[in-house]
């Protein structure tokens, strides 16, 4: 166990508000967030001063892909160098998406339960990949009820790659039913599958092979109809659910229709759609592909403003990094010939509570957002909320002291990814953590490394959601 810490002249931020308090930590829990505690409660306690920067709850970023195979090649980051880089930016809980493909359910399982044990430097959770669901509902609901004994709360669907991953409308509103039964969480890749291979193929048949048809093959207008199609679904079930990686103002307005009709909908967006556009793809760099794509400067500027109004919820990476070689390979193993065999996917697990940051600098976030939309929101949302997520006593001492006036350059160099190339190279971002504490233990200083022992990180069982939700 940890031993006792205090965390003395800090901003404290959560969902609480801004103040001025000291931390006690003690045993791996906060003990104690008061104006100032001395040291009759401190006892042998050691002490860090903040230095008048922010005291915030560890990051939680709920949707990543660590270690995933994507045809003949893997994602750059395991679970050891995954969870390293995430704590070395302040993140202190995550979870993973386990499943590749059509495999069983408790095959994956198992195997992402292998592939993380021993080897996580913090504590991890993992969503369920579904891509068929019993047609009798007493059957499905016994499903997910399974999921919840493994202490899995979560699955996702998928509405593109009908090769390997996408479902139908009837596959979904089945899993939306047993949703509501049992208060799994449904989260959906909102894309529809069918218009883009479509579109592919016309694109492939003119000659359009490269990077550079993507935005025109996955337009915001598929993104948009796939959220209707969801959203519709979960209506009529009365269902909770949420659209991972929003990419466009056409998909947000097709959330905030769906939330205006009653549905109980719920969205993130990632920082490369904060911060990147598709000119990077029109340039035909393939190290820019994921899915959906890089958008413009106005899906930019609107996925923004939604975060400020509350309209999204959550910022998440979509963690899935491929090094270079990996991706002039393809997903074939002998080099790629179109779009189609380019692994998609971008680095983000190390950098996002800072670059998140830079909407606080813009005027475009409060703090309290800013802790909001990186840790305490998706902390609730995802049933993680009883231990990690605030500076609460009780909670886990998942605690990260950001200083505002440190700087990182955002190359491949500085970051602790095993991807050999960063999606931010040459921008300086102005805030990153000085210290990240997992459950007491100090896991990095300054953005590096700080004796964090692989291994030490726990699965965390999930409870479903609350019941007057489902």
């Amino acid at each position: 166990m940890a031993g006792a810490l205090v965390v003395r002249g800090g901003t404290v931020v959560d969902a609480a508000g801004s103040r001025r308090a000291d931390v006690l930590v003690r045993d791996g829990r906060v003990v104690a967030v008061e104006p100032q505690i001395g040291p009759e409660d401190a006892g042998d306690a050691a002490v860090v001063d903040a230095g008048g920067a922010y005291v915030v709850p560890g990051g939680i970023d709920v949707h990543t892909h660590l270690a995933l195979p994507v045809g003949a090649v893997t994602s750059a980051d395991d679970f050891a160098s995954g969870t390293l880089a995430a704590a070395c930016g302040g993140t202190t809980c995550l979870l993973d998406f386990a499943g590749a493909g059509r495999e069983p359910w408790a095959e994956a399982l198992a195997t992402w339960h292998e592939r993380a044990h021993g080897e996580a430097v913090i504590d991890y959770g993992f969503h369920l990949t579904v891509t068929e669901m019993p047609e009798d509902a007493d059957a499905a609901a016994r499903r997910f009820a399974d999921f919840l004994d493994h202490g899995v709360a979560s699955v996702k669907l998928y509405l593109a790659y009908p090769d390997r991953l996408m479902v139908d409308d009837e596959t979904l509103g089945r899993a939306l039913a047993a949703s509501r039964r049992t208060g799994v969480r449904v989260c959906v890749h909102a894309e529809d599958g069918a218009t883009v291979e479509r579109l592919a193929a016309g694109a492939v048949a003119t000659g359009r092979t490269g990077p550079e048809a993507l935005p025109s093959v996955r337009p915001p207008s598929v993104e948009a109809e796939a959220i209707r199609r969801a959203a519709a679904l979960a209506g009529r079930e009365r269902a909770w659910l949420y659209v991972v990686h929003l990419s466009s103002a056409a998909g947000l307005e097709a959330v905030r229709t769906a939330r205006a009709d009653g549905v109980d909908i719920h969205a993130e967006t990632c920082p490369h759609y904060l911060h990147l556009e598709q000119s990077h793809l029109e340039s035909g760099d393939p190290d820019f592909v994921c899915a959906p794509p890089l958008r413009g400067p106005a899906d930019r500027a609107a996925l923004w403003r939604a975060l400020g109004d509350g309209e999204v919820e959550v910022v998440s990476t979509d963690h899935c990094p491929f090094t270079v070689a990996d991706r002039r390979h393809g997903t074939a193993g002998t080099g790629w010939t179109d779009f189609t065999q380019i692994p998609g996917g971008l680095s983000g697990v190390e950098t996002r509570l800072s670059l998140v940051y830079q909407g606080v600098l813009a005027g475009d976030l409060t703090l309290e957002q800013w802790v909001a939309a990186t840790s305490g929101t998706p902390a609730r949302l995802f049933g993680l909320d009883g231990t990690k997520g605030a500076l609460r006593p009780g909670l886990d001492a998942d605690l990260v002291v950001f200083d505002p006036a440190a700087t990182r350059r955002l190359d491949a160099s500085h970051l602790h990814s095993r991807c050999d190339h960063s999606p931010y190279a040459g921008r300086v971002v102005s805030g990153w953590p000085a210290l990240t504490l997992s459950r007491g233990e100090v896991v990095a200083v300054g953005g590096e490394p700080a004796d964090p022992r692989p291994g030490r990180g726990r699965f965390v069982r999930r409870p479903p959601l609350p019941e007057e939700r489902h």
